[in-house]
């Protein structure tokens, strides 16, 4: 019997290549690339589906879960899973699956892209030039500050908040330019303690003594607006802060607040909180540089996700474990053998 797998939006080619190899119905929510589908698209083409292969884009909530009493899995092409509510689907007996690993390097790239170029004022030179306004070179011509130890030879700071995969491989970058860095993970102590490169710092403490902050916490609870106005007002006034984690880590109004005040000098952004709409202010600010979350967006890590993803589909669709549960107990759940046993 032909298996139905439901696409939230289309993938990279390179992940539908496995499925249609494998004989799966694909049925799509939206065929635009660019559009979201709708609550009601979803819920139809949930439907009879055996399993779902998600973006972070897709809120899988236990409400859409139980609209397919015979789903067998959710993969999820995404490292972060703030967009499936795992817990409603391990009771539900429904294994869930990301895709870890695959993008660290390619994000942590990203993330230290946006420290250079706001710090450096790339994009507003790179716009200067195209106008035509560069007619001579002058000693106080986009003026920024330095990652490396500059003239000064003051070894700058590197505050890194999250010290996962990502965080670990931006703290490696940081060596190359000569930086201090200090680490904070909520919950995790022990990752900073035992790395060679990063210093542990509570919060507050890796605030106020860093020169550049990068965010790398998944999102949760406890994290969300874990950067408030109170945490921006601790920073330096020339610091520079970078978000490639998720948007609702980071109060975007405040935020907007604090660098219209100068309270902070930059911020590189590539994720937002209510994405992908912008808190009203943000893209008037020049001190700021936007992205429209492309931190894995390089051809080689964005078809691995996809591959990785449509295994783990078709583990699910097949009854096996899957590479990436995030959720294994529920193998041994009758509310999963039920659900595999069922036709």
């Amino acid at each position: 019997m032909t298996q139905t797998l439901l696409l939230t939006r289309p993938v990279p080619q390179a992940g539908r290549e496995i499925l249609e190899g494998a004989g799966v119905t694909l049925r799509l929510a939206v065929e635009d690339p660019e559009s979201l589908p709708s609550r009601e698209s979803l819920e139809r083409g949930i439907q009879g589906a055996d399993a779902v292969l998600s973006l972070l884009t897709e809120s899988i909530d236990e409400e859409l879960l139980r609209v397919a009493p015979g789903l067998r899995g959710v993969a999820n092409m995404a490292v972060g899973l703030d967009n499936v509510d795992v817990a409603a689907a391990t009771v539900l007996g429904i294994p869930v699956s990301n895709t870890p690993g695959i993008l660290t390097e390619t994000t942590a790239d990203l993330a230290f892209a946006l420290l250079l170029v706001v710090a450096r004022r790339i994009p507003r030179a790179d716009r200067y030039t195209r106008a035509g306004h560069f007619r001579a070179w002058g000693p106080e011509l986009f003026v920024g500050l330095d990652l490396g130890p500059g003239a000064d030879g003051r070894a700058k700071t590197l505050g890194i908040v999250g010290f996962g995969r990502i965080g670990q491989a931006v703290a490696r970058r940081a060596v190359g330019f000569g930086m201090r860095v200090l680490a904070h993970d909520p919950g995790h102590r022990e990752r900073v303690e035992k790395d060679p490169v990063a210093r542990w710092a509570e919060l507050d403490e890796l605030l106020a003594g860093s020169d550049f902050v990068s965010l790398h916490v998944p999102l949760y609870a406890g994290t969300r607006h874990l950067i408030g106005p109170a945490e921006l007002g601790r920073m330096q006034r020339t610091a520079i802060l970078v978000n490639t984690s998720r948007g609702p880590v980071v109060d975007e109004r405040a935020l907007v607040e604090a660098l219209r005040a100068g309270r902070i000098a930059g911020a590189g952004l590539d994720v937002y909180e209510d994405e992908p709409a912008l808190a009203p202010g943000l893209v008037e600010l020049e001190n700021t540089v936007l992205l429209p979350h492309v931190g894995s967006a390089s051809r080689s890590t964005r078809d691995g996700m996809a591959r990785a993803a449509a295994e783990n589909a078709l583990a699910h669709l097949r009854g096996e474990r899957a590479p990436s549960c995030v959720n294994p107990e529920v193998y041994e759940s009758e509310a999963y053998r039920l659900r595999v046993t069922r036709r």
